[in-house]
């Protein structure tokens, strides 16, 4: 059996597949978060490029074959571009208070105090409920 990138780029496809905008397929990278703010929101960056941070945790409950349960907690960094959500979330959201996330996740790295590179993982918040406790 041909395997599809073979057969693009023996019929000479792979030129428009990968360059005709009309043919860019499409795709998904949607996250939802509920959970619990670890700290008060913080503003970051400058007065050109604002962006507000916080954390969310959320759990998940395992249980043993002994019958125990064991809670892991996941942190997750959340970050604000957008003008009237980043306000609202400054002005709003505070920790330990319930949220629900929607964004999308994205990696990057960033270089450390001593000069070390390091990966990082956020969510790009679309929409940040705020819940009452």
């Amino acid at each position: 059996m041909l395997h599809i990138s073979k057969l693009l780029v023996r019929t000479g496809l792979h030129r428009a597949y990968c360059t005709d905008p009309t043919r860019i397929e499409k795709t998904v990278n949607t996250v939802t978060l509920l959970g619990r703010v670890g700290a008060d929101p913080q503003r970051r960056g400058n007065d050109e490029h604002p962006v507000v941070m916080f954390s969310v945790a959320t759990h998940s409950n395992y249980k043993y074959e002994s019958g125990d349960w064991m809670q892991k907690t996941d942190w997750h960094r959340v970050v604000v571009f957008k003008p009237g959500l980043r306000d609202a979330v400054m002005s709003y959201l505070k920790k330990g208070q319930r949220t629900m996330v929607t964004g999308k996740i994205t990696y990057g790295e960033i270089t450390d105090q001593e000069g070390k590179q390091r990966g990082t993982t956020s969510i790009i918040a679309d929409d940040v409920i705020f819940l009452q406790n």
